[in-house]
């Protein structure tokens, strides 16, 4: 069928009409582009197509640097020009309030990243099965087969390599170990300290031969083995086995340091990351409070400069978070209670708060977290979030008890891809 793209999907296809009226989801597509594609899945209300010939390309389709693109499902929107994918963001986060939350929010223009490239400083890779060299890589697009890579755009220039180098000494070290690797993360600061976190299950591991062969091979000055039960996306960490190094990666943003331990969560923009912090504290800083409770809180991205505007109380459950975070704080000379537990209890404990900060995972907030939020005595709530759906959800149901949306800014941490940050500011 012939099709005229029209718009972008949070996902990453392009959006058409098909001749008989339903939707065509179309992967590659860029809006203004008139393809020719061919149906490869049916519903009754919505096909998906891929393209067989771009017979008329959008004035914003580029050409995408990467030579993995479209195999790699790391990046869906490297066809598409820059500022395009920061308007369909924009439209992603209203669409998602107006169609889920039946909010009729005003959306703020996107926050741009201040790279488009090289932003990363963080990329999980998975070994390629039955591999016998250990090539590593991203899951293929729509699909759990993994696509080896020998560099990432994504990393920093003179880091983007690291995908390769790491392969070539796992190789080398899995020949004398019978435990597989079922993921490595790499991290990389700007200032170019690297780290390397090996995934394993239980079992021998060559733990020595692997520090030095990744060192060698990779200029790590941290090496982890990070052991792990179950299936590899369940991510129940056992312990973390410190190879080489202080056993912690380092990174500056906006003048604050963090040391982030190997399964500690940490933004993997750090430019932007910084962007997006300040518009926290901003929002917290004009409602003046005395007290502010960041649920979420993690190392400390938002606790450090909340800590600077009013007593705070952080709220984290991850061990080796908390770990991070009071070490963060002391560095800092900067204090703060904080709670260990979960958000929708710890809530509960925390003193009278003028203002709530929420940063959940892409799941957004529980029923029993949302109640608790509810329950303070709150007049502002800023929420963090990573997918506009489940922002959507939670915000109906924060809407329906009482707050509003004062205004919703989206923030890119993610170039090249259809995902996106969102900082919502909620008053009651």
């Amino acid at each position: 069928m012939r099709l005229s793209i029209e718009r972008l999907a949070y996902g990453g296809d392009g959006v058409a009409t098909g001749p008989d009226g339903r939707v065509a989801f179309v992967r590659g597509g860029c809006p203004g582009d008139l393809v020719d594609a061919e149906v490869y899945e049916e519903h009754a209300r919505f096909v998906r197509a891929r393209i067989l010939e771009v017979v008329q390309p959008s004035p914003w389709r580029v050409t995408p640097p990467c030579e993995h693109f479209g195999t790699c499902g790391g990046c869906q929107w490297q066809h598409v020009a820059y500022p395009q994918q920061l308007e369909w963001k924009r439209r992603s986060v209203a669409d998602a309030l107006a169609r889920i939350g039946a909010l009729e929010a005003a959306v703020d223009e996107t926050v741009a990243s201040p790279l488009e490239y090289g932003y990363r400083n963080k990329v999980e890779l998975l070994p390629q099965p039955g591999s016998p060299t250990c090539a590593l890589g991203f899951a293929r697009a729509g699909s759990s087969e993994v696509v080896a890579v020998q560099r990432c755009l994504l990393l920093p220039e003179k880091r983007s390599g690291l995908p390769r180098a790491a392969a070539g000494a796992l190789g080398f070290v899995l020949k004398r170990s019978q435990t597989p690797v079922t993921r490595v993360v790499i991290r990389c600061a700007r200032d170019g300290e690297t780290e390397v976190d090996v995934w394993t299950p239980p079992g021998p591991f060559p733990r020595t031969l692997a520090a030095k062969a990744l060192v060698d091979a990779t200029g790590a000055r941290t090496v982890t083995r990070v052991v792990v039960r179950g299936p590899a996306s369940a991510r129940d960490v056992r312990k973390v086995e410190v190879l080489t190094g202080p056993g912690a990666w380092k990174e500056l943003l906006d003048g604050d340091r963090y040391l982030v331990s190997a399964p500690s969560f940490f933004q993997v923009n750090t430019a932007a990351a910084a962007e997006l912090r300040r518009l926290v504290a901003r929002a917290v800083q004009e409602a003046d409070p005395d007290h502010v409770v960041d649920a979420y809180a993690g190392v400390g991205t938002l606790t450090l400069p909340l800590a600077r505007v009013a007593r705070t109380t952080a709220i984290e459950s991850s061990a080796s978070a908390l770990a991070d975070l009071r070490r963060n704080l002391a560095h800092a000379r900067l204090d703060a209670d904080v709670l260990p537990g979960d958000a929708e209890h710890a809530l509960n404990n925390a003193d009278r708060a003028d203002v709530v900060v929420v940063d959940p995972p892409r799941a957004g907030l529980s029923r029993a977290a949302l109640d608790a939020v509810v329950a303070t005595a709150a007049t502002r709530l800023v929420y963090v979030s990573c997918d506009p759906a489940t922002l959507a959800r939670d915000a109906r149901i924060l809407c329906d008890a009482g707050f509003r949306a004062l205004n919703v800014t989206p923030v890119d941490l993610f170039p090249q891809t259809y995902h996106v940050e969102t900082v919502a500011v909620f008053d009651r």
